[in-house]
């Protein structure tokens, strides 16, 4: 097996574990964004129960895509972490806060307000944050001989702002439809009410982020308009999944709402793959630039190879056990 096949394993096994890690945590993030504006204290404890069982597992995902794109990938983690230190930092410590306030919070009480706000803030810190550092992929890095020569502050610039708020509306809508799905009662009509705002904001940002990106890269912009290719099938498809989240709140299904945010995030994601493919760190390093040596991701590949099925094989064990609906009093705590 040569190197450009091993690059290529690789970077399928790692965007697989970030589109998980979008999913699986995302909606557990979306709960935490909801959380102040939720109807009752009561409503809060369900929230918190409904993603009690899965969160920490949720995350999984993040340190086995982090890890594998540390071995496989060393030359994007030169150029990343010094281009996006801060953020980085402030998505950790939103992570920390709300992994905190998770147990904490359930034995409070005086201070569960302060807890209350632990667990919205670090959610909504955490999304914010990864939503700058995507518009950061998106807009590229200033580099020279594989070192990140920018400034300090060159992660935060008004793209960045736009992607991190699409990020949060994106979170909050997977949390609406989670709810959907998983509660019942004044809760549960609570989210059906908020879920086509949230929807229309994602549209919203996802749109002006479209029209804006390829007045940023000359190869985004040849790549979507120089002839009508077959990636226009993405943004149709993002439009056929906003579809049926509409269609699927309006008569009250409550398992597609969620199915269906699933497929507008897949969707948009992948459209983002395609617009930037090959560059791991655009605009100058393709994913073989930035590939380790080949024993180095034999190796890796190998253990991962091993891991992955277990991760899997208890990741759908634990949903099966925490399956159907969270009733008041009723938890995992």
């Amino acid at each position: 097996m040569e190197l450009l096949d091993l690059a290529l394993v690789w970077a399928f096994i790692i965007g697989f574990g970030v589109i998980m890690y979008v999913l699986m945590d995302g909606f557990d993030l979306g709960v935490g964004i909801l959380f102040p504006f939720a109807p009752s204290e009561q409503d809060r404890d369900i929230m918190m129960n409904s993603v009690a069982p899965v969160w920490d597992g949720n995350e999984t995902w993040l340190v086995l895509g982090g890890a594998g794109l540390l071995g496989a990938f060393p030359l994007v983690y030169s150029i990343l972490l010094p281009a996006l230190y801060i953020g980085v930092f402030l998505m950790l410590a939103g992570l920390i806060f709300r992994g905190i306030a998770f147990e904490f919070r359930f034995k409070a009480r005086s201070s569960r307000y302060l807890w209350n706000w632990a667990f919205a803030g670090g959610s909504t810190v955490a999304a914010f944050a990864q939503g700058v550092v995507v518009g950061t992929y998106i807009e590229g890095y200033e580099t020279a001989n594989g070192v990140f020569t920018g400034g300090a502050l060159d992660w935060l610039t008004p793209f960045t702002v736009l992607t991190g708020l699409g990020l949060l509306a994106g979170y909050a809508l997977l949390g609406s439809t989670w709810l959907i799905m998983k509660t019942e009662g004044r809760l549960q009509e609570w989210a059906y009410k908020i879920t086509l705002p949230l929807l229309a904001a994602v549209l919203v940002v996802f749109g002006i982020i479209s029209v804006w990106t390829p007045f940023i890269d000359d190869m985004v912009r040849e790549r979507w308009f120089s002839n009508l290719s077959i990636i226009w099938i993405f943004p149709a498809l993002t439009l056929l999944c906003a579809f049926q989240i509409f269609r699927s709140v309006r008569n009250r299904f409550e398992g597609m709402p969620f199915v269906a945010t699933m497929g507008l995030f897949i969707t948009t994601y992948l459209g983002l793959i395609v617009s930037r493919w090959p560059y791991l760190v655009p605009p100058d390093y393709t994913l073989w630039d930035a590939a380790s040596a080949y024993d180095s991701q034999l190796f890796l590949l190998i253990g991962l190879l091993i891991v992955i099925p277990f991760v899997l094989a208890y990741t759908a064990w634990t949903y099966w056990v925490f399956r159907g609906k969270v009733r008041a009093g009723e938890g995992y705590h």
